[in-house]
């Protein structure tokens, strides 16, 4: 089993309901084992067109999955949820973004990892460091700290 932390946000309709459905749907996932949930963090976006605040946060999981279809099961939950990708960084139902995957780098056509964006986001380092404040300065400095 690999740990992995998720990134999750949603800033339309009902977010905190949102949110806890793609909980509950990421827990219910074949493979997957919900371990912790982060504070939920309300926040300014990042980038896009005007749009309203996200409520964000970090869950930590244990998969058998690998990276590739740990990323289509999230894609699957944010689907079924109605996520419409159109706009790039436009409002969303449900964000959900493999942050870390173990201590894997990955660069691919679909999957960077870890999450190229994490340094630009406090809401993410925020829920980092109450769940995995280790990957903070691996997060910062690019390796793997000690």
């Amino acid at each position: 089993m690999t740990v992995c932390y998720i990134g999750i946000g949603s800033n339309m309709g009902d977010r905190r309901v949102y949110i806890e459905e793609a909980i509950r749907s990421l827990g219910n996932t074949k493979g997957v084992s919900l371990k912790r949930v982060s504070s939920i963090y309300e926040t300014d976006p990042v980038g896009g067109p005007a749009q309203g605040k996200f409520l964000n946060g970090v869950i930590e999981i244990e998969t058998a999955l690998g990276p590739s279809d740990l990323l289509k099961e999230l894609g699957g939950i944010e689907a079924k949820m109605g996520r419409v990708r159109g706009v790039k960084d436009g409002p969303r139902v449900i964000d959900l973004d493999i942050l870390y995957f173990g201590l894997e780098r990955i660069d691919s056509a679909d999957l960077v990892v870890p999450h190229p964006g994490i340094n630009d986001r406090e809401f993410v380092l925020k829920g980092l460091r109450e769940l995995a404040p280790h990957l903070i300065e691996i997060s910062l400095t690019g390796g793997e700290g000690e």
